[in-house]
């Protein structure tokens, strides 16, 4: 489990476009530190913009990480343009930072949300489309929820209805039983506003030093207190394969927002894709780009925004 994180801007817009197939793409710099692809049809004007906010960990526009390459958000761009919804989706910041070697270490959960936010003002102040969606995936789906006050519409893909030192829990009691004690007692440490060095060498890539004071942002927020707060549409879907963001977390999000509609998807995994087989195929499809979006979820997803449109 890697919890590296990220953020964006905005300001200052440089867009060169291209030409694929049917699309039109327009690479967007919203800031210095954040780049992202305007899709469209080419030759249609699309009436609703999704904005796609990724995961956590250095995870660019596609969905990619360093060794993790599923290009799960790129498919599902594309699949949502060509039923004419226009997507921006864009890299977290910490990935320029990686390719220009200065990571910035106090980057906070916070960020995160300023930078969605950010986002949403900008398209919101060109007042090209009608309506604005914030679609937000795993870690995206709580700063997607806190960026959502200016947009016209929500979606939670996979997103967790616990605060994350409770989804992190119930993962290292799924795949580590034998740490679930000491990871109880470590985020109970960073609950009570210290940082710690207490804590097992195995518990590294969770607790690092360096991590806790992001963590304990992260942890502040509690994803069905902030969702029931949102007074726009919502909808929440999230898989039965998933391994990592469990279906009863997206009930406890409906049963926070009883108005939202909940979609589970049979067979889904956490990067949005059918998995038929055990988890030997689910964990290698994480590095299979090759693979198709679920269909199911982009019917569930283009019904709910037509909606908007009546």
């Amino acid at each position: 489990m890697k919890f590296i994180l990220a953020i964006l801007f905005m300001f200052q817009v440089f867009s060169a476009s291209s030409q694929t197939d049917n699309f039109k793409s327009q690479d967007l710099t919203i800031s210095e530190h954040i780049d992202g692809t305007l899709l469209e049809l080419s030759n249609d004007k699309a009436t609703n913009l999704a904005i796609i906010i990724a995961g956590s960990g250095p995870t660019d526009r596609n969905g990619n990480q360093n060794f993790m390459k599923s290009n799960s958000l790129k498919s599902l761009a594309e699949a949502l343009t060509k039923h004419n919804i226009a997507t921006f989706r864009y890299d977290k910041r910490v990935v320029k930072q990686i390719l220009n070697g200065k990571v910035d270490p106090n980057i906070m959960f916070d960020d995160f949300v300023s930078d969605a936010q950010s986002i949403v003002d900008y398209f919101n102040e060109k007042n090209t489309y009608k309506n604005i969606i914030v679609i937000g995936h795993s870690q995206g789906s709580l700063v997607g929820m806190l960026a959502s006050s200016k947009a016209d519409a929500f979606i939670s893909l996979a997103g967790a209805g616990q605060d994350i030192s409770m989804v992190i829990t119930e993962q290292v009691g799924k795949t580590a039983p034998f740490f679930i004690e000491e990871t109880k007692r470590v985020f109970g440490v960073l609950k009570s506003g210290k940082t710690t060095t207490d804590y097992s060498p195995a518990l590294a890539s969770l607790f690092n030093i360096d991590l806790q004071p992001f963590m304990m942002n992260w942890m502040q927020y509690n994803p069905a207190e902030i969702i029931s707060s949102l007074e726009i549409p919502v909808l929440i879907v999230n898989g039965t394969k998933d391994l990592q963001v469990s279906v009863e977390e997206a009930k406890l999000l409906n049963e926070a927002l009883p108005t939202s509609e909940i979609v589970i998807i049979n067979n889904m995994n956490h990067v949005l894709f059918t998995i038929d087989g055990d988890d030997l195929e689910n964990a290698k499809s994480y590095n299979e780009g090759f693979r198709k979006i679920n269909p199911e979820l982009i019917t569930t997803i283009t019904t709910f925004i037509d909606k908007l449109n009546k």
